[in-house]
């Protein structure tokens, strides 16, 4: 068989040449397989595969992430807040009164929001002191 006809290239067209990097496109002087290790298509070389890519993970990554998700954020409460401007009458123990309705399902929420807040510290401090107390031992 001759080379021509193993050379996948050569059914498309293209020269005949062998390609590089395979047995038969080696340029050496026949010591060893004759093949080179092939560079990635990025143009990095195995030694950087263990290095961080500075663009990716950063601290000014992680703000701008957070940025763009608090805009939207705004963006929804703001909608949320021009749909709602009808006024309901709220009871909270020995007051009433009317508010518009966005506001009253706003303070709601971080009244909510402020709870849930004040549970959770209080319960991070009460693991730190058991931590405390037991490192102390």
């Amino acid at each position: 068989m001759s080379e021509q006809q193993s050379n996948p290239a050569s059914s498309t067209g293209a020269s005949s040449a062998p390609a590089a990097g395979s047995p038969t496109g080696s340029t050496g002087t026949g010591t060893g397989t004759g093949t080179t290790p092939a560079t990635p298509a990025t143009g990095t070389t195995s030694g950087s595969r263990g290095q961080k890519d500075p663009l990716r993970g950063s601290r000014a990554s992680g703000a701008w992430v957070f940025v763009v998700v608090l805009v939207l954020l705004l963006a929804l409460l703001a909608v949320f807040v021009l749909q709602n401007t009808q006024d309901v009458e709220v009871s909270f123990l020995a007051w009433n009164g009317t508010a518009p309705l966005a506001a009253t399902l706003l303070i709601a929420t971080a009244a909510g929001l402020l709870i849930a807040v004040m549970a959770g510290s209080l319960r991070i401090l009460q693991l730190r002191r058991r931590v405390k107390k037991e490192s102390k031992r």
